[in-house]
């Protein structure tokens, strides 16, 4: 038995905790941060009073918001743009999964002299990075879902391609992290559940992917078990800061965990979100029991075990489809593609993605072009053995 293990950043938790975020970027290092999040967020009271508390501790500080909800690398270049106009030294990632991304990336990448795709997560690729040469990130997530926060890889999509790719290096990963829940409790239940359904996969991946890490496997357990405790909650009752508490470590769980490894879910959800511009938690929890289904045959043991962690009454694969499918109804995630107008057109255009996949490697069993072609008949049918 044989494992490379990493675990995240220091990560300050609990309500209120982003009234820290000037002594935490100064911590940092950072004297001029650039505060990095999405149009939306930037008209909203939290990004001003945010600015307001770093400008308090005496950080002279900008904002960067031109952001599509699926980053692009257009995006990044504005943003390194920004940063070098302003003669920052540092960046504050602050909302969802595509701020966190982009706002590493454009740390990561400013002053690199290799172009961004240069360090795509493949093979060593990594080791092209300047060390030195990375400027640190603070992480401030919004939602429960991507675990970017934690992460050592930023998703961007490649315009000309079309194509998620994954940038990676170890220091990419944020320095600090505020895991603040009240900064939750503004979202709408559809972006609550579909980021939700992204931790779930990450836990659910992870947990499923071959391959011996005990550690990684036990966060997952965990996270999964707040999630069946806290989804519910955090949709039904949106300032119900508990709920919201539990679905951020979740989240924060699911993206420790999934260094183990993903799988077909996010194999297929990555081409999709970048053909199709959808969520990609919202993809993940569409795809999820149809991938479930396809692994049964390999990963029937280990359901029987998270179906006894998460008390399900049937302790087998079926029972945990089933409490997947129940979860789903409950928060108001589509069953099938089609539902988010998803359908086959593109069918063969997605799998040519999908095989490549870093993600693809680790799903629990093989699987090819026709496997990904029997799960993805299966999510636009709506049909489950």
């Amino acid at each position: 038995m044989r494992g490379n293990w990493n675990y995240p950043t220091a990560v300050k938790f609990g309500a209120g905790r982003v009234k820290e975020l000037g002594a935490v970027c100064k911590a940092a290092g950072i004297q001029r941060p650039l505060l990095v999040t999405d149009p939306g967020l930037a008209k909203l009271a939290m990004i001003r009073a945010a600015l307001d508390l770093l400008k308090a501790e005496g950080l002279p500080v900008e904002l960067f918001h031109d952001l599509k909800p699926n980053p692009v690398g257009k995006n990044v270049a504005d943003g390194v743009a920004a940063f070098k106009a302003g003669r920052h030294d540092g960046v504050v990632a602050f909302g969802g999964g595509s701020a966190l991304d982009a706002g590493k990336a454009i740390a990561f990448v400013s002053h690199q002299t290799r172009p961004l795709w240069d360090f795509e997560d493949v093979g060593d690729w990594w080791t092209r990075a300047d060390p030195a040469a990375i400027r640190p990130t603070v992480a401030v997530p919004t939602t429960s879902g991507t675990g970017s926060e934690v992460g050592r890889v930023a998703v961007i999509v490649r315009e000309e391609t079309h194509e998620k790719k994954l940038i990676f290096h170890p220091r990419i990963q944020p320095v600090a992290v505020i895991e603040d829940p009240e900064l939750t409790v503004g979202l709408p239940k559809s972006i609550t559940a579909a980021t939700g359904m992204d931790a779930l996969a990450h836990c659910l991946e992870a947990y499923c992917a071959p391959g011996f890490h005990p550690m990684a496997e036990g966060v997952a357990l965990e996270g999964m078990r707040l999630i069946k405790d806290s989804l519910v909650l955090a949709c039904e009752q949106p300032a119900n800061l508990e709920g919201r508490g539990k679905m951020m470590a979740a989240a924060t769980m699911g993206a420790t965990a999934f260094q183990k490894g993903l799988g077909a879910v996010h194999s297929l959800s990555h081409p999709l979100g970048a053909l199709y511009d959808s969520h990609h938690g919202l993809l993940n929890g569409v795809l999820m029991p149809y991938v479930l289904d396809f692994n049964r045959d390999a990963i029937e043991r280990k359901m029987r075990r998270l179906a006894r962690h998460l008390a399900l009454r049937r302790q087998s694969t079926d029972g945990v489809i089933a409490w997947l499918l129940e979860l789903r109804r409950a928060v108001g995630i589509p069953h099938t593609l089609p539902a988010i107008g998803i359908g086959a057109e593109r069918m063969e255009e997605v799998i040519a993605q999908a095989v490549p996949d870093p993600s693809t490697p680790s799903n629990p069993k093989p699987i090819d072009a026709a496997g990904f072609r029997r799960i993805f008949r299966a999510a636009v049918d709506g049909s489950i053995a």
